[in-house]
């Protein structure tokens, strides 16, 4: 069942081409006739360069921005005209923006939110503590905002996105400058909610490491059209960039002859070279069980960061 649909979305910005003179003014293209659908339960991960069109689609998903053209329905609601309800229904983690009061201590944050989403007494003090066990944030429960490190406050900005228990969640850079434990605990939130909860999270970011360890799920945006819609698996493919394959076997290995990829010997290693859009890997291991018995298997795909650079070149 779909959450998200973007039938034929175009948003068109006009912007003047004289600083003091008004009446001359052209029109700048930032999303292109996009169609999107995202299904309840998904996590997507929405990529693309600067300037692709990404936070413009995240804004008239969001119905902060309406298109120019073109129809948007998120969780039951029209996008374009029935935003103060579908406010309801999302929630919404921006990077280097924050939803907390800095001068206020973090609960205080979360009673003000609790009325403004006019969630009942039960339901918050339900909800709140479930988000402040899978959070850990009774350590600083009492600490005012502006004196939180950048970790603890994106755990409160979680924890405040989903006070109102929102069927769909929006991240823009969750993880951005956090420190690797930080971020190893935003992920598993986010994989537990997701997984667990069945809420739906889409999920921009620059960090490929964020995409590969939770999105099942990629949607690449470049010059404001879809780029790309599938798998890891599938970009990978796409982009044609070789995979390696690093076979043991139980003894050593010496001369590599015959074979319709590279490979490199060492001891009793065999690692393996090859283009996934032209073998796939049980291939590669069937042509390499003539040195003997195999023991152990490690699939090393190229680095995400990589590969996308190797997509934005394609589609230039």
């Amino acid at each position: 069942m779909a959450i998200v649909s973007a039938n034929n979305v175009t948003k068109t910005f006009s912007r003047p081409t004289r600083l003091f003179r008004r009446g001359n003014e052209d029109s700048v293209t930032a999303i292109d006739r996009l169609t999107l659908t995202i299904d309840q339960g998904e996590f997507l991960g929405l990529l693309g360069p600067n300037g692709a069109g990404k936070s413009t689609l995240i804004k008239m998903l969001t119905g902060i921005l309406h298109p120019t053209s073109g129809d948007i329905q998120v969780a039951g609601w029209s996008a374009q005209h029935q935003r103060a309800r579908l406010a309801m229904d999302l929630g919404i983690v921006f990077g280097q923006r924050t939803q907390l009061w800095w001068d206020l201590p973090l609960h205080e944050s979360f009673t003000i939110l609790r009325r403004m989403y006019r969630v009942s007494e039960d339901a918050y003090r339900t909800r709140l503590a479930e988000l402040a066990a899978l959070l850990d944030l009774r350590e600083f429960w009492n600490v005012p905002v502006r004196q939180l490190s950048l970790g603890q406050r994106m755990r409160g900005e979680l924890a405040a996105a989903l006070l109102h228990a929102p069927t769909l969640l929006f991240l823009d850079e969750p993880t951005i400058g956090l420190d690797v434990e930080a971020k190893a605990a935003v992920r598993q939130f986010l994989r537990t909610l997701n997984q667990e909860k069945g809420t739906t999270i889409v999920l921009t970011a620059h960090d490929m490491n964020d995409v590969e360890e939770l999105c099942r799920r990629i949607v690449v945006i470049n010059h404001g059209r879809s780029a790309f819609d599938g798998t890891m698996e599938a970009l990978h493919q796409r982009v044609g960039m070789p995979s390696r394959l690093v076979v043991t076997f139980n003894h050593s290995v010496d001369q590599l002859t015959n074979l319709p990829f590279d490979c490199q010997a060492y001891g009793n290693q065999i690692t393996a070279s090859f283009n996934r859009a032209r073998q796939s890997p049980l291939a590669v291991i069937d042509g390499l069980r003539q040195w003997g018995e195999i023991i152990d298997i490690q699939m090393q795909e190229p680095p995400l960061d990589l590969v996308m650079r190797g997509l934005y070149q394609a589609v230039r």
